[in-house]
């Protein structure tokens, strides 16, 4: 039996061999189990039935955090799946990310190299996927520039950081800005207390929580792909949802 998913994402850009879509948070990229929620992967394949009855395919190029909301890229076909993967891995592809973080920045821009692991290797960690900055770490590269700075009147000094990331490490914008004290507004994991994705976890979105970390989704987008591969450049962008604009007035 088929079951209808909620698309709940718009689409930015499409031709017959890729689609760029703004996904939402919290919609996640892939299914985690058989039955569980809908995710993009479902909502991609009921709008490419078409495609897919006819030899297509649904290829996600990048993935996101559920909560990170922002510009993905999807090829539908086999020779696309190639070309864009081969572009990953030859740093063809370039992203940048728009973050809302707790502190005022005292730089304009950052040129951060700094090696991430999971935190379990080296120490205790409560939290399984948990990535710190360590020297024994990989090897970490993000760029970032501070946009504006503005002040709160619950969650107090907030600023708009851009991040580049140069390489591709899980959790890597979240790790660096943590790492830097410019926890992301409503990350769980990497914020102002990790205990938060704990009790997430367990009880859900509750008022205790938003008390102390404001915001439901960490304040993370990915604002702009770009594509530079032999025969094949092109760049897309999208805004950062209002939901996470407002907290900057």
């Amino acid at each position: 039996m088929q079951h209808a998913h909620n698309q709940d994402f718009n689409i930015i850009d499409e031709t017959d061999d890729y689609i760029v879509v703004n996904k939402p948070a919290p919609l996640q990229i892939h299914p985690g189990s058989l039955h569980g929620a809908p995710t993009l992967w479902h909502g991609l394949r009921d709008l490419l039935a078409y495609e897919m009855a006819n030899g297509g395919q649904v290829s996600i190029i990048n993935r996101l955090d559920r909560e990170t909301s922002g510009v993905v890229l999807v090829a539908k076909n086999a020779a696309w799946a190639r070309l864009f993967g081969i572009a990953m891995q030859e740093h063809q592809i370039r992203k940048t990310y728009h973050a809302i973080v707790h502190g005022w920045p005292e730089w304009g821009t950052l040129d951060l190299e700094a090696p991430i692991l999971r935190k379990g290797e080296v120490m205790e960690s409560p939290i399984w996927v948990r990535q710190a900055v360590h020297p024994d770490g990989t090897p970490c590269h993000t760029q970032f520039r501070t946009l504006r700075r503005s002040e709160h009147p619950r969650a107090g000094r907030l600023a708009l950081v851009e991040a580049r990331p140069l390489t591709g490490r899980m959790h890597q914008i979240r790790v660096h800005l943590s790492h830097l004290g410019l926890p992301i507004l409503g990350d769980k994991i990497y914020g102002l207390d990790e205990q938060c994705y704990l009790e997430f976890i367990e009880t859900g979105w509750t008022p205790a929580l938003e008390g102390r970390l404001f915001s439901s989704r960490q304040a993370l987008h990915s604002q702009r792909m770009e594509v530079s591969a032999p025969g094949f450049q092109a760049a897309w962008e999208c805004a950062p949802p209002v939901e996470m604009q407002s907290w900057l007035g």
